[in-house]
């Protein structure tokens, strides 16, 4: 538990200024934390030797709809953990655990980017778009203070249909093409506001741990979908 906390279960918007600055300051530094690791791991990934036959294998046949399936056990495991009350290790290791999930489903998206776009700066460019949609997505949860909680049952509903379009895509092998990306988008653009929101409304002050991982989960989804536009387009 960390230190300074009054009360580790008061809801943020509840809790003294100080505490609520704190939770806030932690929740977001774990998320560029998150970030720096996820790049690192990424990195190291992709520069084994054995890197692309493993991309071939994910990306063969049915390889792809395993892939997914066993990237959504993961990531519940992973949310379950982080959002543990037991031990602040354990939340720690629901969020590499999901780091480490996100750099291996992201391989070959990153390996094509990387080795066969026309546009070399792609990543990059995608990288601060990214950035900047997020910026702006938070700027305006922060000075609105909106609660966008209501956006709850338009992800659980929006989720289910996309998963289940990428499912039939994989089996019939159809592309899903930019407008479905370009809604993709607007999806974790929404999943940043609400998880904002939440961080400003719902979370406790205890909470920075899966607070981070949420954030990071619709960051990770936006920058996907960003990329996937970019190379389209390229």
């Amino acid at each position: 538990m960390p230190t300074g906390y009054a009360n580790p279960y008061t809801i943020a918007a509840e809790a003294a200024p100080s505490d609520r600055a704190r939770f806030i300051r932690h929740t977001y530094a774990h998320l560029g934390l998150a970030i720096l690791a996820f790049i690192g791991v990424e990195w190291v990934l992709l520069q084994q030797s054995w890197a692309a036959g493993f991309i071939r294998t994910m990306t063969g046949g049915m390889g792809w709809l395993l892939v997914l399936g066993a990237f959504m056990l993961v990531s519940s495991i992973a949310n379950r953990l982080a959002s543990s009350g037991s031990s602040r290790g354990t939340q720690y290791a629901g969020l590499g655990l999901f780091i480490l999930a996100e750099a291996i489903i992201f391989m070959p998206l990153l390996y094509v980017a990387s080795a066969y776009a026309g546009d070399r700066q792609v990543i990059m460019k995608a990288g601060i778009t990214t950035a900047c949609i997020f910026g702006g997505l938070t700027l305006t949860a922060f000075a609105t203070r909106k609660d966008f909680s209501f956006f709850r049952g338009f992800l659980m509903v929006g989720g289910f249909v996309a998963l289940g379009i990428i499912v039939v895509s994989i089996l019939f092998g159809f592309n899903l093409g930019t407008i479905f990306a370009g809604a993709m988008a607007i999806f974790a653009s929404v999943s940043i506001l609400y998880n904002t929101s939440n961080i400003i409304h719902h979370y406790r002050t205890d909470q920075y741990v899966s607070a981070s991982l949420a954030l990071f989960a619709s960051v990770a989804l936006l920058f996907w979908y960003i990329l996937q536009i970019f190379m389209r387009r390229d």
